[in-house]
Order: C-alpha cells, then sequence, then structure tokens
C-alpha cells in the first residue's frame, strides 16, 4: 500500500469510444477499479406516472500488467482544461480519466506507474495472491499436461518403441539445457553420449528432439535451434547422425546409410484420407508448385522411381528466417545447416520475420486505434493494411500448412528452428499440429499444445510479454515535449532502436566470437533478435534481466523493452483463422482464444510468468499460484462451440477429414480481440491498399528459398547450380519463384541487390 498516494477520487470522467461515463477511481494493489452508475432509463410505460427506473451501479476493473502506455497531461490553471490520465492496454480496450484536481491526478498517475513497473519482482504480481472461489477453487489446471503421457498417446514410451523413439533422462536436472523441458524424446539409435556431443552445435544447446508423431505413417515433426556453422563452416557429425536418424525412424531399417542418408526410399503409401484431400482441391496451384520444387531440389541425382503423390518421402528442413537473415548469423559463428553435410534432407526457408518486425507492425495497428479512447469512428482501413498484420498472420499459416502437407500427404519427416527455437519454431510447429491432429483442436488437447510447444519448450513469455513493465511505457506529456519524458505512442511495445548501428555492432559481434573460446552452451546471440553486440546482456546470461539494487541489496527485475514481441498473440490469431475457416472443427470458440489473450496479460495465474520449465520449478509456481487453466475448465460451457463435430473424424467424408489446411487468401482481422466490429475492420476489400490486396487476392507465398546438397532457388542461397527445365528460362524461373513465394515482396529481384539494400535487410535482423 506504501505504493498507493491516493486509494480513491472522486468526480472522475471515463471516455471509452467516446461515451462517456461519471464516477469513482478506486486504486487497489492488483487492479485500477473505476465505478459508476450508468444513466437513468425512463420506463416503457409512461401512462402510471412512475419515476424513471435506476441502473444497477457497474464497475471496469484494470489489471496494472494490462496497461501497455499511461499518458498523464497536466493542465495548467489558465488553460480552463481537465488534467487526464491516458491509458492503452493489451487487450486493445482504451480509456481516457478526467480529473478535477490536478495534484490528485498526478498522485494517481505515479501510483500507478509505482503499481505496475516498480515492483521489482516477479513474485510480487497478483498471481501470487489471488485465491479463487468455487468452482474454480477446486481444480487444478497443473495436472493436465504430462509429458509422458503425451508422449504416450503419440506412440513413444520409456522403453524403446518398434517406431523408432525412446524418452532420454538427459536433461532431467535441467543442466544439459536449461531452457528444455526435463522430458525429451529422441530416435532409440541415439545415445546420450551422441547426445551430448551433439548439443555443443545447437545454440543454447537445444539439439533436434520430437513434438510430434504421426499416428497414421509414423513420421515426425522435431524442433531445435539454428547450428553453429559460422563462417568457417563448422560441423558436427553427431548432429548430422541424430537428424539423419530422425528421418529414418519411419523406415523398417532404422540404420542410417553410410553417406548418413536415412534407410529406405518410401514411407507408408497414402491413407484413402489423404488422397481425398488432394483430390477435394486442398491442394493450391501455388502449393502444387511448391511440391514440385521440393521434389526437384530432393532427388539429389538419384535415380527416382515415377511420383505417387504421397508416396516418396521429402524430408524437409524448415528455416523460419528469411534466407538472406540465416546466412547472415554466420558473422557470429551460428547459421543454418550446410546441407553439404545433410545430403539426405531439402532445407526450406520461410521468410518469417524477427521479434522487432512483428512487434513494429503490431505497434502500426495500436497506432491506428490509439484514439478510439476518445473518438467512435472507424479506424483507417488503409492504416490496418499498411501494418503488414495480415501478411504475418498469413505467412506463419503458409508455412504451417507446408509442413502439414509434408507430414500428413507426402509422409515425410520435418525438422523446424529458427534462431534460438522458442518463437518462430513454436508457432510453426504449433500450428502445423493443429492442422494434422484433431486432438489439438479440443480444449483439452489445444491446453496440452500450448503447455508442450510454448512452455515447455521455452517460449519466453517473460521477456516477450514484459509482465513488469516499464518506465518508458509512462509519459507526461509536457515532459516529452520538453525531451524529458523521451517517448511516443509508438513505444507500447518496445521499438527497434540503434537500428543504424546494428551492421557495425554485429562485426563487433563477430570479432569478439573470433578472440573469444567458444563454448556452445555460452549464449551470444539474442534470441530471435537476432544479433546483439557482446557488451548487451542475453536471456540466458547474469545480466538477462536488466536490474538495479534496491536498499534491501535483492536485485530488482525490470522489463527490455526490445525484447518483448506479439508472439503468442500471433499464434492465437492465426489459430483464429483456423476456427473462422473451419467452424465445425473445433471444439472451443473464439472467445476462449480471446480470454486467454486477456489472461496472457492479467497476470492473475502463474502459467505464462516464466520463461521456461526450469524457472518455473525453481520459482515453485504450481504451488504458489494457480493455472490459467482453472479459469477455462471451470467454466467450461461458456467456451463450447455448439456446432463442433470433430470428434468424429472419417477421410472418406467431406468435412470430417483429419487433415485441416489453412486458406491464406482467406486471412482476416480478429475484430473481437481489437475491440473492434467486423465491419469496422473487414467491411468490403480495400481496392487501393497493397496490404489488404496481397491477402485477398491470392496466396502471398512464404518461401524465400529451398536449397539441397546440389542445387539451391532463392535470394541469399549459395551459389549452386539453379534448377533446369521449369526454372530454366529467365521468364519461367521469374514466374516460378512468384509462385513459390520467392517474389519480390522478399527481396528477390530481376537486378541485383545494391550493397544498400542488402545492409538495410540484415539491419533489421541484427538488432
Amino acid at each position: 500500500m506504501d505504493k498507493i498516494r491516493v486509494p480513491e477520487v472522486d468526480d472522475v470522467t471515463m471516455i471509452s469510444r467516446g461515451e462517456q461515463k461519471e464516477g469513482k477511481l478506486h486504486l487497489t494493489p492488483h487492479h485500477l477499479i473505476f465505478s459508476y452508475t450508468p444513466s437513468l432509463y425512463p420506463r416503457q410505460d409512461h401512462s402510471c406516472g412512475s419515476p424513471p427506473q435506476k441502473a444497477r451501479p457497474q464497475e471496469v476493473w484494470i489489471t496494472y500488467p494490462i496497461i501497455s502506455l499511461c499518458t498523464f497531461k497536466p493542465a495548467p490553471a489558465a488553460s480552463h482544461h481537465r488534467p487526464i490520465i491516458r491509458l492503452r492496454c493489451r487487450d486493445f480496450n482504451f480509456m481516457a480519466f478526467y480529473f478535477i484536481d490536478e495534484r490528485k491526478a498526478r498522485d494517481v498517475f505515479e501510483s500507478i506507474r509505482a503499481l505496475t513497473c516498480k515492483l521489482g519482482r516477479i513474485e510480487k504480481l497478483y498471481a501470487f495472491s489471488y485465491r479463487p472461489q468455487k468452482p474454480e477453487k477446486d481444480v487444478n489446471g497443473w495436472e493436465l499436461y504430462n509429458a509422458k503421457k503425451e508422449l504416450r498417446r503419440l506412440g513413444v514410451t520409456d522403453e524403446v518403441n518398434e517406431n523408432g523413439w525412446r524418452i532420454t533422462s538427459i536433461n532431467d536436472d535441467y543442466k544439459y539445457s536449461p531452457t528444455y523441458p526435463a522430458v525429451l524424446a529422441v530416435p532409440s539409435t541415439i545415445s546420450d553420449n551422441v547426445l551430448n556431443y551433439a548439443g555443443r552445435y545447437r545454440s543454447r544447446v537445444r539439439i533436434p528432439t520430437l513434438t510430434y508423431l504421426h499416428p497414421i505413417n509414423n513420421c515426425s515433426i522435431t524442433r531445435s535451434s539454428q547450428p553453429l556453422v559460422g563462417v568457417r563452416g563448422n560441423r558436427s557429425v553427431q548432429d548430422e547422425k541424430l537428424v539423419s536418424a530422425i528421418f529414418s525412424t519411419s523406415q523398417a531399417n532404422t540404420e542410417p546409410l553410410e553417406d548418413g542418408s536415412p534407410a529406405g526410399g518410401h514411407s507408408a503409401s497414402s491413407s484413402q484420407g489423404d488422397l481425398n484431400s488432394a483430390k477435394e482441391g486442398v491442394i493450391t496451384d501455388t502449393e502444387a508448385i511448391e511440391d514440385e520444387m521440393l521434389a526437384r531440389t530432393s532427388s539429389d541425382g538419384r535415380p527416382t522411381t515415377p511420383h505417387v503423390y504421397g508416396a516418396q518421402q521429402h524430408n524437409l528442413i524448415v528455416d523460419a528466417r528469411p534466407t538472406v537473415n540465416a546466412y547472415a548469423m554466420q558473422a557470429v559463428g551460428l547459421g543454418s545447416e550446410n546441407m553439404d553435410n545433410y545430403r539426405f534432407a531439402t532445407k526450406a526457408y520461410l521468410g518469417i520475420d524477427n521479434i522487432h518486425v512483428m512487434r513494429d507492425s503490431l505497434n502500426k495497428v495500436i497506432d491506428t486505434l490509439k484514439d478510439s479512447d476518445l473518438i467512435s469512428s472507424s479506424p483507417s482501413r488503409e492504416q490496418l493494411a499498411k501494418s503488414g498484420w495480415l501478411k504475418h498472420i498469413a505467412g506463419l499459416l503458409e508455412g504451417a500448412g507446408l509442413i502439414a502437407r509434408q507430414v500428413g500427404l507426402q509422409h515425410s519427416h520435418v525438422l523446424i528452428h529458427c534462431s534460438d527455437g522458442w518463437d518462430r519454431t513454436s508457432q510453426l510447429s504449433a500450428l502445423s499440429q493443429l492442422c494434422l491432429d484433431p486432438y489439438y483442436r479440443t480444449m483439452e488437447g489445444f491446453i496440452v499444445l500450448v503447455e508442450k510447444d510454448w512452455l515447455s519448450f521455452g517460449h519466453m513469455f517473460r521477456h516477450r510479454s514484459g509482465f513488469l513493465n516499464s518506465e518508458k511505457w509512462f509519459i507526461i506529456e509536457n515532459e516529452r515535449i520538453g525531451g524529458a519524458g523521451g517517448g511516443t505512442g509508438g513505444a507500447t511495445f518496445g521499438s527497434a532502436g540503434s537500428g543504424g548501428k546494428a551492421f557495425e555492432n554485429a562485426l563487433l559481434s563477430a570479432k569478439g566470437f573470433f578472440n573469444k573460446d567458444n563454448k556452445s552452451r555460452d549464449p551470444f546471440v539474442d534470441s530471435d533478435g537476432e544479433m546483439i553486440p557482446f557488451d548487451t546482456s542475453s536471456p540466458n546470461s547474469k545480466e538477462s534481466v536488466p536490474s538495479v539494487k534496491g536498499n534491501s541489496g535483492a536485485e530488482k527485475e525490470t522489463t527490455k523493452v526490445k525484447e518483448t514481441s506479439p508472439v503468442f498473440h500471433q499464434f492465437l490469431d492465426a489459430t483464429f483463422q483456423l476456427l473462422h475457416q473451419y467452424p465445425t472443427r473445433f471444439e472451443f470458440t473464439e472467445r476462449f482464444l480471446r480470454r486467454l489473450l486477456y489472461h496472457l496479460y492479467s497476470c492473475q495465474y502463474g502459467t505464462f510468468l516464466y520463461n521456461n520449465e526450469k524457472d518455473r520449478v525453481e520459482a515453485n509456481v504450481m504451488y504458489r499460484t494457480r493455472s490459467v487453466w482453472d479459469y477455462f475448465i471451470s467454466r467450461k460451457e461458456q467456451f463450447i462451440n455448439e456446432n463442433y463435430v470433430g470428434e468424429i473424424v472419417n477421410d472418406n467424408e467431406r468435412g470430417k477429414e483429419r487433415l485441416l489446411f489453412p486458406k491464406v487468401n482467406e486471412v482476416r482481422w480478429w475484430n473481437d480481440a481489437f475491440g473492434r466490429t467486423d465491419a469496422e475492420m473487414n467491411g468490403p476489400p480495400l481496392r487501393s491498399s497493397v496490404g489488404e490486396s496481397s491477402i485477398g487476392s491470392g496466396v502471398r507465398g512464404v518461401l524465400t528459398g529451398v536449397e539441397t546438397a546440389d542445387s539451391a532457388i532463392g535470394a541469399g542461397t549459395p551459389n549452386k547450380s539453379i534448377l533446369s527445365d521449369h526454372f530454366s528460362s529467365s521468364a519461367s524461373l521469374s514466374a516460378g519463384l512468384s509462385g513459390l513465394g520467392l517474389g519480390k515482396a522478399k527481396g528477390t529481384q530481376d537486378h541485383p541487390r545494391s550493397t544498400s539494400q542488402v545492409r538495410a535487410e540484415l539491419e533489421v535482423e541484427m538488432q
């Protein structure tokens, strides 16, 4: 309570969406509460002369961590204006509070700032004092997910399995890989000794490990971080052996060949359901070109058999980053697989931008909506389109669709990674599993999916969400004008910052890397940033969270603004797209996703407060806080889709197939999440908007490059032979690249790019 300068203020006016309410503002340790009584409504029947009917008092509750920007505008006495505090919230509610007394208004502002960004420790958030009532009190959501139980559902047990997988105990104490879960599934032919050596070749020791196993064809989705290739072309025989063994698990003979290639050449034949899906037009023209290109680059010059759809394996390594960005990482000793050493696979680059680009994109959406506290007009759809948000969502969905087709239709294995493998990798892995497995489209299954691919595999929720807020997000307007406030509305979710020095920092980082003893477990890259100078803190280092010493000597945690990004929000948005496109195939409703997005930031539950499984275990959150799933399970009837028919899977009946494929050209705004009507955000197509037309007119094309040991295509790929035949002539090459998403939108041009263009691209990725 020492942070609360004034517990309540009378005669406060709240304005939201242009609607004005008079009431009282209360400040509690964890919530800002505005109480008011709605306007009086006269009775419909005036014949009796009865007095108007008084409405019941109502309250608006705002949890402090959900505030993303707070602006205080004092009012000089001579101005005859009232002081105002404007709030932007992460659930896209915007409101303004007008006060009569400027001193009280300033006290409220300083109290909110102290209760939001001066807590100093995660343990002071609401989750550690929240005590639910019945029926939520009787639910234990922490018990819903069990890693070994989920692996058993997929067909993997502690014993050596016929399907080629085993559970290893190498990370039981989290010492092998602190950001990975304790329970890991690896090929049965790979020993823990091999894993120890292989771990030295992957950033943060995040080795390729199983996350999904298809129940019919035994093909897998695995995930990892980027390899430590560097400009010296480092390689790891153990890593190559591990990836080869993964790609061999669905074959009758699971021993890799002498050249490292997986044994066998074919998987099980296609199921009837897969063929039906193809016949029903699920595969678009762009997807067909992708399949053709992948088939051409995966032949490696070996004799081929006639193509039967789904009969040949095209095992795929998916690097979620743009091609040029992946190769730029070699400057600091990282990079992407040298396919000369992985001849048994094809690598695809997906051109999904990093956390800074995604944060800036959402900030542009917020800038379009930012005045919705004072006015009720519709947002500019042209400005919304220019934000690029829908393009990013479409890219994620197309990437997930590519992975789902490879596993479900091509009967192939897929290994996914980005930089550290906890942002873009989690998005693609989870979304592709939503497309492949009806279980994850149930409420229980979706909870398991979030627990598995987001929480257990170490998505940095605390860093990305900024629960402890930042001083940069609190602005006194006249101070900002004078230069002391330092910040703008665009700083809501951080800013890219220092872009002009990024290239120089990368070179300094590379110099530092080559002058130090390289320990593979020492982090020298800042998450999905993707590069930082060596004098900047990194998430797993001792300086990972900026801190200051208080009077007690204890370190105070603060938010690192440049690490915040709406990564999980994008996943929920992409899930909404699938739910909207297939309204009978999901057990839960859109409101379930919207409330989950709210509770990501409410800090009412302990589920999302930490960066990885190890941190949650050490903080003992299972016993000190409640699980967010308690909220949903105790209110399950509120989130059930009445039109759900997905419990019946019949691959021979349209609408009940196992597989779903995203309709990328139908991506739309999740208007309810942004607090707007469908007409305001989606309306008729805009003719003049480049941003919207690219979504509405066809598939965007997420691929930026494809590479094998012998051939490559796309901007930034190594100098290898380019595919002939269909892609031989300049015109057909251009057309082919356009269809594959390798066109000008991602930097592939008809003429060479200038040095400044390349440098600009690298600077964004290196921030």
